[in-house]
């Protein structure tokens, strides 16, 4: 994995700006960077008022959805979320609509510029400060993510649930209360196998990727989480989702960045004929392999945006590491970037070039995650909704 230039990057915006701790050198949706806090008080409060006075400016309703994506490095991604704050500002026009990385470095990297004007990102704690203290009273959290895996924990369990606990006292017990079961989180992609299955529905419905399969292999490269922690339910989604590509069409695969068995070399071996055994706890997810003999390929990125993970460790030809290069020389000749990618592009940059869309590019799969906002403000004022330590029932 090339980390060279995010590491110089990350010391860059340190020395610049001494914004945030970082505490991870990725870039894309399902990482584990942990840290995101500011290096000193005064920071803190500098990019506090920050958020507030985007927030003060920009707040319309009483109503909010806040999209918490990890963040990128690239301008692409930054395009990318571009496009998906404004479907969701369409689609749900009485909501003001926000955009928040929980990734620190990203954080650090977007604000130093990496080949492009720099950009503010901020935490969510930030913004849910501003929120609370601009008295929203229907809060969405929606995460961005594809998998229910570390960075959507670390969103519901830690930042959702700190606001919740008004844990820095911001909020008056008054304004607490009145956000009882006004406050839900959106769940990700994949949040349960029957996600799995539509996505699998959904990309094989895409014109670019229904063409390659049907001229060969198809290959997807997820994050993935780090094996050993309490991650079974996102991490088996891309299994669940490779089956159900498989019912579809043999020539479908997943593999992920971060996963024990399922890196490029074990799609290989699949794709060659192999056996992989997938177990959990007490719970066992055995699946077999066929021989494959078909000799093209082409890989797309599975993860929200096409970072760091999609152009380097997926696509870099001179990295004899990255997908592109191990299906090479294992004699499939395949392609990572594409031309037929067929949505309009809405950076003039893009037009014509050869391509690497990410999921939330495709118009269908947005929808998604839209969906399970609906989902998610559906459960407002009823008891799935978040409950206030100052109204919830005694145990």
């Amino acid at each position: 994995m090339k980390q060279i230039k995010f590491l110089m990057l990350a010391m860059m915006a340190f020395v610049a700006s001494a914004m945030f701790i970082a505490c991870s050198n990725d870039d894309d949706d399902d990482n584990g960077d942990k840290g995101s806090a500011p290096t000193t008080q005064s920071n803190y409060d500098r990019y506090q008022q920050a958020v507030n006075e985007t927030v003060n400016k920009q707040k319309k309703s009483n109503k909010v959805i806040l999209l918490v994506a990890f963040g990128s490095t690239w301008e692409q991604a930054y395009d990318t979320f571009d496009k998906v704050v404004d479907d969701y500002k369409a689609q749900f026009s009485g909501w003001d609509v926000y955009l928040s990385f929980s990734s620190a470095i990203c954080i650090n990297n977007a604000r130093a510029g990496e080949n492009v004007d720099p950009k503010d990102y901020y935490d969510p704690e930030h913004w849910l400060t501003a929120i609370g203290q601009a008295g929203y009273q229907q809060v969405v959290v929606q995460s961005l993510q594809v998998i229910p895996g570390e960075e959507y924990r670390r969103v519901r369990d830690s930042y959702v649930k700190d606001f919740m606990n008004n844990r820095n006292g911001d909020f008056s017990d008054e304004y607490m209360k009145s956000l009882d079961r006004q406050v839900v989180v959106g769940t990700p992609l994949m949040a349960e196998e029957s996600d799995a299955k539509t996505l699998a529905t959904t990309l094989n419905n895409e014109a670019d990727i229904k063409a390659a399969v049907s001229q060969g292999i198809v290959a997807f490269m997820g994050h993935g989480n780090p094996e050993g922690y309490d991650y079974y339910g996102g991490n088996i989604r891309y299994l669940q989702l490779e089956s159900y590509l498989r019912n579809i069409s043999q020539n479908y695969y997943v593999g992920t960045v971060d996963m024990d068995e399922t890196y490029a070399e074990d799609v290989l071996s699949h794709i060659k004929g192999g056996r992989y055994d997938y177990t959990v706890g007490a719970m066992g997810y055995t699946v077999n392999y066929e021989r494959n003999n078909v000799k093209q390929a082409q890989l797309f990125v599975l993860m929200s945006i096409a970072g760091d993970h999609a152009h380097n460790d997926m696509a870099d030809d001179e990295d004899e590491e990255s997908w592109y290069s191990l299906f090479n020389a294992d004699g499939i000749a395949t392609e990572a970037y594409e031309t037929n990618f067929t949505e309009a592009c809405w950076k003039k940059y893009k037009s014509g070039e050869e391509y690497i869309p990410g999921l939330a590019e495709r118009s269908a799969v947005r929808k998604l995650w839209m969906n399970h906002t609906s989902e998610a403000i559906a459960r407002l004022g009823t008891d799935e909704a978040l409950s206030t330590p100052t109204t919830a029932p005694e145990e």
